[in-house]
């Protein structure tokens, strides 16, 4: 591993808790390997492209990785829904991040949705510069899941494959599509081609409590917490 730099952002208004603040602990990495990320991650680390990020925050310790044993994975009545409603009509491609118009727009029109209806920060376009640097240029390979929808692209998401799990990046989605629920379907992917794979866990980010666009993560049972001892423990099954 080569580690280039890291610091320490100053607390800001958080982004998933308002009455919170929160700050973040940077590491921005220029050699990396897949299984000393997964290293990393277990110990509650994260990536957008090379920086590797985690909470640092003062006051709160509400953010939680959370994963799924993939084997023992199983679907609730609405997942088993989701999945009949999508797996023979959605396209799923899966091959090398990259960039491009449909990917870009598709990103935006997302965030400007879950701005307006969740009230996320409203951001700039995504122009491709950025969207290299949090999704293409990684320091090992990464996948990008593309959905289509007929000839129309729907969905697209990125997920580490490493030595002994799966890792969700980053999933956005096509909001005139939501009656679809291709989040969920997107977790469901994953975690039937992790399972299919032998691999162990599929990691899903944080988990915060109270946050509604974290929230429903607890939802894929059964599940693991990262303690704050650093340990996993089961928690909803």
């Amino acid at each position: 591993m080569e580690s280039l730099f890291t610091y320490v952002a100053p607390p800001t208004p958080c982004g998933y808790l308002p009455e919170q603040s929160w700050s973040l602990e940077y590491e921005y990495v220029g050699d990396l390997t897949a299984a000393e990320y997964e290293a990393r991650m277990a110990t509650g680390w994260r990536h957008f492209g090379r920086m590797l990020f985690h909470p640092a925050c003062r006051h709160c310790r509400a953010c939680r990785s959370l994963r799924i044993p993939a084997a023992r994975f199983r679907p609730d009545r609405g997942q088993r829904r989701c999945w009949q409603l999508n797996h023979e009509d959605i396209r799923l491609e899966i091959g090398e991040p990259g960039v491009g118009k449909a990917k870009l727009k598709l990103y935006d029109r997302y965030h400007a949705f879950q701005s307006s209806h969740k009230g996320w920060p409203l951001h700039p376009a995504k122009d491709a510069e950025s969207y290299c640097e949090s999704f293409v240029r990684n320091p090992f390979a990464v996948q990008e899941w593309c959905y289509y929808l007929g000839r129309h692209l729907v969905a697209v998401g990125y997920v580490d494959d490493l030595p002994t799990s799966y890792s969700a990046i980053y999933f956005f989605y096509d909001p005139e599509r939501r009656d679809r629920s291709l989040g969920t379907f997107n977790v469901l992917s994953i975690l039937d081609r992790a399972r299919r794979a032998g691999k162990e866990f599929v990691y899903l980010g944080y988990y915060v409590e109270g946050c509604r666009s974290m929230e429903y993560k607890v939802r894929f049972r059964p599940n693991q917490l990262l303690g704050l001892d650093g340990e996993w423990r089961e928690f909803l099954s």
